[in-house]
């Protein structure tokens, strides 16, 4: 008989591409993994990873064990949504993909709201780039995830995913204190044509939207910088060395040497939950969508005082 937990364990492995990304993502040590794997080759007498350079490569035997991993686990995932329906009680383990401003600005309040109202539920947050979460969540690695998308690039849901909207995040230019904008009521993106940018890195969302629409508006970006973290940007931002796009939920208070302002028309980010159409009736999933839109309006409020 083979043990789930194993097999979950090669799964992490094949949809992460190594031992320390699904040990990650399962909240275990990459050792722990590792030795879920050996079991599991010791009960198969199959070789399941070789070594291939730094990292490991899946054997074919592996991959298609993996499959089938997928297909228990999804039939696992609907007989603990019955169990769970039956109790109408949020329970058990639920693994939430979130990016990063929303990990921050957001998603404290909500775990701390869900712990305090249902104990018997263990929900575990990791940071992760909508790109990635959506996808995690339409092949059944995390539960949930709170991704983004912008008003004009929309990022569909893929077959076999639900979602539901949280709110929508405002986004502001930020330019050094003695910029020439700095004191403007307002800009267009033509009177950004010029500046030094400040961007996530290429293949964010963030970073596609900053592209798509400058370029929409005849601007050709000149990306001076990049870094991952919207503080980072800031601080990049209060040195003098560019401008950014940085949106407001979790960006936190501006230091003296930035200054904030509209763009028109104001870009919009919407905030959007999704999880397995197999799992909409899961208690755990709808208590969770409807605590983070009920959180979203004092979050909101308190972030554009």
């Amino acid at each position: 008989m083979l043990d789930l937990g194993r097999l979950r364990a090669l799964h992490a492995v094949a949809v992460h591409g190594s031992v320390n990304a699904a040990a990650a993502a399962l909240g275990y040590t990459p050792s722990a993994v590792s030795q879920q794997i050996a079991k599991l080759e010791r009960e198969t007498r199959t070789t399941l990873l070789e070594r291939q350079g730094r990292g490991v490569r899946l054997t074919d035997e592996a991959r298609q064990l993996a499959r089938t991993a997928e297909q228990l686990m999804s039939l696992v995932e609907e007989a603990e949504v019955r169990l769970e329906e039956r109790r109408g009680l949020p329970a058990g383990r639920l693994a939430i993909g979130c990016f990063a401003s929303a990990a921050r600005g957001l998603m404290p309040q909500a775990l701390a709201e869900l712990a305090r109202r249902h104990p018997a539920l263990d929900a575990r947050l990791s940071e992760i780039d909508p790109h990635v979460s959506v996808d995690l969540v339409a092949r059944g690695v995390i539960d949930l995830a709170v991704a983004h998308d912008w008003d004009i690039a929309p990022m569909p849901a893929p077959p076999g995913v639900e979602q539901a909207l949280i709110g929508e995040d405002l986004c502001d230019v930020l330019v050094p204190a003695g910029h020439p904008l700095a004191a403007a009521p307002s800009v267009s993106r033509a009177d950004l044509k010029d500046e030094r940018w400040i961007s996530q890195p290429p293949g964010t969302v963030c970073h596609d939207w900053l592209m798509r629409t400058l370029r929409a508006a005849g601007c050709e970006p000149h990306i001076a910088h990049q870094a991952e973290e919207n503080h980072t940007q800031v601080a990049l931002v209060a040195a003098g060395l560019g401008i950014a796009l940085v949106p407001r939920l979790g960006r936190g208070a501006l230091p003296a040497q930035v200054a904030a302002v509209r763009l028109e028309p104001v870009p919009v980010r919407r905030l959007s939950a999704l999880w397995r159409a197999g799992a909409a009736r899961r208690p755990a999933i709808t208590e969770t969508v409807r605590t983070l839109q009920e959180l979203w309006p004092s979050v909101a409020a308190h972030r554009d005082a």
